[in-house]
């Protein structure tokens, strides 16, 4: 799987309800806008970019990609700001990675794209040891098909919201990064002292 024929996409359009209401997306993390980081970690691993927001998108368009915000306005969390990626990708595959885990490994997508192809799955995701060393889907950090998008809205349309009921209607495949570098590299920071608590 060439890389030109995946479109990277970072989930920016949440609530940050456990931030106060911040937008997430625009904490800074080591100096610049979390989302920033995210777009410039994802871009050597993929051929083009876009960005899911739902606020202030006039400085998330300031980082020089397309934003898309979710088609409704109830921020319907995560599969709605992959419905607004696949329907604007223009590439077969499109590759999520949400804003608020800094330090997702620079291989993601080349190990999901490999998986992906090696099953013919539609569905790639990665699976990570959590703080007890248990294996954890990590859904939103996925490569899938695009043709994908009408079982999506299908599945929004009538009132789905949990990732992991939308993937078991896909044939999948779970791709697990066990190293010991990466027992940090699927947290995402929920709150600013979780997000300052990563910082170097």
């Amino acid at each position: 799987m060439d890389l030109h024929s995946i479109t990277g996409l970072v989930l920016a359009g949440g609530q940050g309800t456990r931030m106060g209401g911040l937008d997430k997306g625009l904490q800074s993390y080591r100096g610049q806008p979390l989302a920033l980081h995210a777009l410039q970690r994802l871009r050597p691993q993929v051929g083009s970019l876009l960005l899911s927001a739902n606020r202030h998108l006039d400085a998330y368009a300031a980082f020089g990609v397309p934003v898309w915000p979710d088609a409704d306005n109830d921020f319907a969390g995560p599969l709605a700001g992959l419905l607004a990626g696949l329907s604007h990708c223009t590439t077969p595959y499109l590759a999520s990675v949400p804003c608020d885990a800094p330090l997702f490994p620079t291989d993601l997508v080349a190990r999901l794209a490999a998986a992906q192809s090696a099953a013919d799955a539609d569905i790639a995701m990665a699976s990570a040891p959590d703080a007890h060393g248990v294996l954890r889907t990590q859904p939103v950090f996925c490569l899938l098909r695009t043709s994908l998008r009408r079982s999506l809205a299908q599945f929004l349309a009538v009132g789905g919201r949990k990732v992991g009921l939308w993937t078991a209607l896909h044939h999948c495949v779970t791709v697990p990064f066990t190293e010991t570098q990466d027992t940090q590299a699927f947290f995402n920071a929920n709150t600013l002292a979780e997000l300052h608590g990563l910082e170097p």
